[in-house]
């Protein structure tokens, strides 16, 4: 072997040994200290995201599931944006919520499924779990900014357009539809759902989660998502072949994928 082959060799070696290191670091620091606190907060959160009735009970159990993930693997900052994801839906939510019960698309009063909570945060959970234990944290981290401002915006642009627009229009083809309508997009809805993202975003940056720089990345990148969504809903489900929570995952799951593929 040549010095030159040699030198090469050490380098992948000692990359390689770099990452195993480091994820060994992240296993001995979650062994040695507890998550004490994630569980008192978890609970907490759970707690009340129940009782305001934001939530089913089994959507409780569910979004304990993922705070702790997101507390444990990235830390308080992550918290805090699942706050704020909470509050933006349920605000929106209770928005005209008459006006929705006329239209029949009003959701129910328990609050939202266990399926509805992990469509619109498993990536996101997913995403702070592996940024604990990769070397690409930074770029996980993009990712979980653009799943939760995904998942924000969809939800914000979805129920804000349902008790402001009289009617909606067709994400493939323009024609007028109902509003609640699977693919249907109007002003309002859409204007909220950006201003939704990047308050996220906004939020993932100030608590140091993403730099400042990759903003327009996170903003983009929900904003590719939701519209993703959109398309989903007309072309596949309103002929019944995913359902919505399918559809909100593939939504969070687009921009997650579209953020790491900007960096």
């Amino acid at each position: 072997m040549t010095a030159a082959g040699a030198a090469a060799l050490h380098g992948t070696l000692h990359r390689k040994m770099s990452g195993l290191t480091g994820t060994a670091e992240a296993l001995a620091e979650l062994v040695v200290r507890p998550p004490w606190s994630a569980v008192v907060v978890t609970v907490v959160f759970a707690g009340l995201a129940r009782w305001v009735r934001g939530v089913s009970f089994g959507g409780a159990i569910a979004g304990a599931a993922v705070c702790f993930v997101l507390y444990v693997g990235v830390g308080f900052g992550a918290f805090v944006v699942l706050v704020l994801v909470f509050a933006l839906t349920w605000v929106s939510t209770r928005f005209g919520y008459r006006r929705k019960e006329k239209l029949g698309t009003a959701e129910r009063l328990d609050g939202r499924s266990a399926l509805q909570v992990l469509a619109n945060l498993a990536v996101a959970a997913g995403c702070g779990a592996l940024s604990a234990f990769s070397t690409a944290k930074a770029v996980f981290l993009l990712a979980l900014s653009a799943a939760l401002s995904e998942a924000a915006a969809d939800t914000v642009s979805s129920e804000l357009g349902q008790a402001r627009s009289a009617k909606a229009r067709l994400i493939t083809t323009g024609e007028e539809v109902a509003v609640g309508t699977d693919g249907g997009v109007s002003w309002p809805g859409t204007l909220a759902g950006i201003a939704a993202a990047a308050a996220v975003s906004l939020v993932c940056v100030l608590t140091g989660l993403v730099p400042f720089r990759w903003l327009g990345i996170s903003i983009t990148a929900a904003f590719a998502g939701t519209i993703a969504d959109s398309f989903l809903g007309a072309l596949l489900e309103r002929r019944k072949l995913l359902n919505n929570d399918a559809v909100n995952f593939l939504g969070t799951l687009i921009a997650a994928a579209t953020a790491s593929l900007l960096v």
